[in-house]
C-alpha cells in the first residue's frame, strides 16, 4: 500500500460509532502489516491522555494508536477543545495549552487551528502507509461547513475518501444516511463513497431491502453491517457516554461517582466497573452517594464551578457525612482538589479563594502553567503509573498519610494521577482495603486484567471488521480513493416538489 493513503470515517450523528469503527480498522490494518496511524483534526472532549513526550491528546485517539500498535503523538489529535463552560473552551494545540476561545471567537481563531491540523495530517501521511481520520459530529452540519476542518473540509483539503457510519440502534438510520449525503454540495458528495451500518441486532436479511434501496437512491455501496457487540466499550471522548458500561447488579462492592457537569477523564471509572463483583453508578443523587460503599469525586475541567454545583445538589453533605463515619471517599484530580481546606483559583474560574470540603489538610493553588506528565510510584509493594493533567498545585498543611502523589486521611483517599486504577494488582489491593473500611465482603478474583480486557475488546472490533465488512472494497477505497463516477444526489428535482433523486 502506498505511503499517504487514507480514509475519513464520518458519522450520521455523534456517537454513531466513528471512534469504534476507526479503532477496529486500525487493528484490522495493523494485522495485515500496514503501518497505520489514527487522526482527528479536532476533538471536543475532557477525556484526554498524556503521550510519552508530555503532549496531551484526546483519549479516543490514544486508544486508536494502541489499536494500531504505534506510539501516540500530538499529530494524531492536533486540536483538542476542553469545554470549561457552555460558551468557552480551553484549546490544546499540538499537545500544549494554546489559550481559550469563546463561542463568538471561532471565525478568526479556527483558521490557525485548521492550518495546524492540516500540517499534522501531512506529517503523518509522510511517515505512515495509511492514516485513518475520524470526523466529528455529522458532516451534514451545513451551518458549520464554511469553517469545517474535521469533516468534509478536511476530506476536500486532503483528497480523502469518506465512509459514512450510521447507528441503526437509534432508529432512522437509513433516512439519516441518505439525508446526510443529500445535504452536501456536489464537491463534497464526490468524496462520500460508501456506508457502514453499525450496532445491528437481529437477522441482517431483514435489513437487506432497505440497504438495497439506499444503494439505488444514492449510487453508493453499503460495505457491510457491523453487529451489536455487547459489553464492548471504548475510552470515550465524550462525557455523555460516561457510564456506558453495564452495571454489575450482583456487585457486592457498590461504587457511586458524582456526575459532575464538567467531568473530565471519567475513564478512571472504567477499570472499577470492569472488576468482577464491583458495581459502578454515576449519579447526581446525594442519597445514592450516601448509600454506596465507595463514593468517588472524579476529575473535572472546572473544579470550583463543579464544587459549587456539588453543594447545590447536597452531595457535599453526603461526602462529609461519609468521611465522619469512616466510610470511603476517593477524589481524583479535580475531585482531590475539592477535598482541600481552601482552593485559590484565578486561572480556571477566576473565583479567587474559596473554601473546599475540608476533608484533607491541604491547600490548593491554581497556576497558569499546566502540569502534564506520566509519573510512577509504588503503593504497598505494587508498581503504579499514571498521567497528570492539571493546573492545581496541592500543599500539605497538616498531617496525612501519603497515597501515590496524594494523601489519605482516615477513609478519605486522594490522588492527582489518572489511570492509576488500570494497574490490576494496585486496584485490587486498594479495593480490598476499601471494602474492609466499608464493612463489605469483597475479594479480588482471577478475572483477566484491565489491559487484557482492552486488548480483547480491540481484537473483537477488528474481528467484526474482518467478518462483516467488504475488506477488498475497503482496501480499494483506502488505496485509490473515491471513484470518479459517484452521482450527485439532490433533495429536489426542482421547484415543483418532485422527490429527491440521483443525477449524473
Amino acid at each position: 500500500m502506498s505511503v499517504g493513503a487514507g480514509l475519513l470515517v464520518a458519522g450520521t450523528t455523534s456517537d454513531a460509532g466513528k471512534s469504534t469503527v476507526t479503532a477496529g480498522l486500525c487493528r484490522w490494518l495493523a494485522r495485515r502489516g500496514v503501518r497505520v496511524a489514527p487522526f482527528k483534526s479536532q476533538n471536543m472532549s475532557n477525556n484526554s491522555m498524556v503521550c510519552a513526550d508530555g503532549a496531551e491528546i484526546g483519549r479516543a485517539q490514544w486508544l486508536q494508536a494502541v489499536a494500531a500498535g504505534v506510539e501516540p503523538e500530538s499529530a494524531m489529535n492536533p486540536v483538542l477543545l476542553k469545554p470549561g463552560g457552555d460558551r468557552r473552551s480551553h484549546v490544546v494545540l499540538r499537545g500544549r495549552p494554546w489559550g481559550e476561545l469563546g463561542a463568538g471567537e471561532w471565525a478568526n481563531g479556527r483558521r490557525a487551528l485548521a492550518e495546524s491540523a492540516y500540517q499534522a495530517l501531512a506529517e503523518l501521511r509522510e511517515r505512515f502507509d495509511v492514516v485513518l481520520c475520524e470526523g466529528a459530529g455529522s458532516p451534514a452540519e451545513i451551518n458549520l461547513r464554511s469553517g469545517d476542518y474535521v469533516n468534509m473540509g478536511l476530506a476536500r483539503q486532503a483528497g480523502l475518501p469518506v465512509l459514512l457510519v450510521g447507528d441503526i440502534d437509534r432508529g432512522g438510520m437509513l433516512a439519516a444516511m441518505a439525508g446526510t449525503l443529500a445535504l452536501l454540495d456536489r464537491a463534497d458528495q464526490r468524496l462520500l463513497a460508501g456506508f457502514v451500518v453499525n450496532k445491528f441486532r437481529g437477522d441482517p436479511e431483514l435489513l437487506r431491502p432497505g440497504l438495497s434501496t439506499l444503494e439505488e437512491l444514492t449510487g453508493r455501496p453499503v460495505l457491510g453491517v457491523l453487529p451489536w457487540l455487547p459489553d464492548a466499550w471504548l475510552d470515550s471522548e465524550d462525557s455523555l457516554a460516561l457510564g456506558g458500561w453495564s452495571e454489575d447488579a450482583a456487585g457486592t462492592l457498590r461504587v457511586a461517582a458524582a456526575r459532575l457537569p464538567r467531568v473530565s477523564n471519567a475513564t478512571d471509572l472504567d477499570p472499577l466497573a470492569a472488576e468482577p463483583g464491583v458495581s459502578v453508578t454515576v449519579t447526581a443523587d446525594p442519597d445514592v452517594i450516601a448509600a454506596a460503599d465507595l463514593a468517588v469525586l472524579p476529575g473535572t475541567r472546572s473544579t470550583v464551578t463543579d464544587l459549587a454545583w456539588l453543594r447545590e445538589q447536597g452531595i457535599d453533605r453526603a461526602i462529609r457525612a461519609r468521611a465522619a463515619e469512616g466510610r470511603p471517599v476517593l477524589g481524583i484530580c479535580g475531585g482531590y482538589q475539592m477535598l482541600a481546606e481552601t482552593i485559590d483559583d484565578e486561572v480556571e474560574s477566576g473565583a479567587g479563594a474559596v473554601p473546599g470540603l475540608g476533608l484533607l489538610p491541604t491547600a490548593v493553588r491554581f497556576t497558569r502553567e499546566k502540569v502534564l506528565g506520566r509519573p510512577s510510584g509504588r503503593w504497598r509493594g505494587h508498581e503504579v503509573t499514571g498521567y497528570e493533567i492539571h493546573h492545581g498545585r496541592v500543599r500539605l498543611a497538616g498531617e496525612a498519610e501519603p497515597f501515590l502523589d496524594g494523601y489519605r486521611s482516615g477513609a478519605v483517599w486522594a490522588t492527582m494521577w489518572h489511570g492509576a486504577f488500570e494497574h490490576d494488582g494496585f486496584r485490587r489491593a486498594w479495593l480490598a482495603e476499601v471494602a474492609t473500611q466499608a464493612g463489605v465482603r469483597w475479594e479480588p478474583g482471577d478475572a483477566p486484567g484491565f489491559a487484557a480486557l482492552r486488548e480483547s475488546m480491540v481484537d473483537r472490533l477488528a474481528d467484526a471488521i474482518e467478518d462483516h465488512l467488504d475488506g477488498a472494497a475497503l482496501l480499494e477505497l483506502i488505496e485509490r480513493g473515491a471513484g470518479p463516477d459517484l452521482p450527485w444526489v439532490r433533495l429536489s428535482t426542482g421547484n415543483n416538489g418532485d422527490s429527491s433523486g440521483v443525477s449524473g
